[in-house]
């Protein structure tokens, strides 16, 4: 399926210093970026960077002049979108994991799995199937979590958010990476672009590591599985960030956009 997505941001710029953009479609074996443009006013030498596991590409632009920047980056994506029946998937050893998997396993800055072992042990535990365990828990989130615009800042990690019992696509991320963790079951953040999504923005959700293969979940439910489209992903928000600013630069403007560019969408919700 084909989409149309979009990001236009503003900067005021007060100092020379350097802005780390993360918000380029991610080319995968099942998301090919066909098209892309992305242009800065006025014009700033950029550097395109990866990633070493290939989960994100970064912009970085040096700015030095003083004054106000618009940058906007559109892309043409086409997305693939499997469905299939996960249960019964056999759950990897540690002792047999790719080691580039491990460090989803690990207590992060927002995902302290560490601190909410015997919550999960006590939900979840007893559920064998590890598909079905994780399904479980998004589907525990979304009814136990209420989804609150401007109910949680960028501290608020997935303990607060068991606490609060209230927050926004991050912190549904979040807590469900921290409580498949605890369980262990390696986890990590995903963030791109969403189709339907109301107000538009941003989306961010969460993939687990299930049979060898990373399965994607939302807790939130607000958009359809195959209408996001992938930017990054990492440990949590901290390695994804859509942008990361040093110096004496202010954001000032930000909009967002995505559209089907086929017919006969069918969404896919779990």
């Amino acid at each position: 399926m084909k989409f149309n997505v979009s990001a236009e941001m503003g900067y005021k710029i007060r100092s020379a210093g350097t802005l780390i953009l993360n918000i380029h479609a991610l080319r995968t074996p099942t998301q090919a970026v066909l098209e892309e443009t992305f242009t800065i006013e006025p014009y700033v030498k950029v550097e395109e960077l990866f990633s070493v596991n290939g989960e994100n590409r970064i912009i970085r632009l040096e700015i030095e002049e003083k004054g106000n920047v618009r940058i906007t980056y559109k892309a043409t994506v086409d997305n693939t979108f499997e469905i299939k029946d996960h249960t019964g998937r056999e759950e990897i050893l540690i002792g047999k994991m790719d080691p580039l998997v491990l460090p989803y396993l690990y207590p992060s800055r927002y995902c302290q799995s560490d601190k909410l072992y015997r919550l999960a042990n006590n939900l979840f535990g007893h559920i064998n199937d590890a598909y079905e365990k994780v399904l479980t828990i998004t589907n525990w989130i979304h009814t136990n979590v209420e989804y609150r615009s401007g109910s949680t800042n960028a501290q608020t990690s997935a303990y607060d958010t068991v606490t609060q019992q209230a927050g926004v696509c991050r912190d549904f991320a979040h807590l469900g990476i921290a409580l498949c963790r605890a369980l262990t079951i390696p986890a990590r953040y995903f963030t791109g672009y969403a189709y339907q999504l109301e107000p538009a923005d941003f989306h961010a959700c969460f993939e687990a590591y299930i049979g060898e293969e990373w399965i994607l979940f939302d807790a939130t439910k607000l958009v359809p599985l195959n209408g996001l489209i992938k930017i990054a992903t990492g440990r949590d928000a901290a390695d994804t960030a859509i942008a990361n600013i040093f110096g004496d630069i202010t954001f000032t403007s930000m909009r967002v956009n995505c559209e089907l560019a086929d017919e006969n969408f069918v969404p896919v919700y779990l």
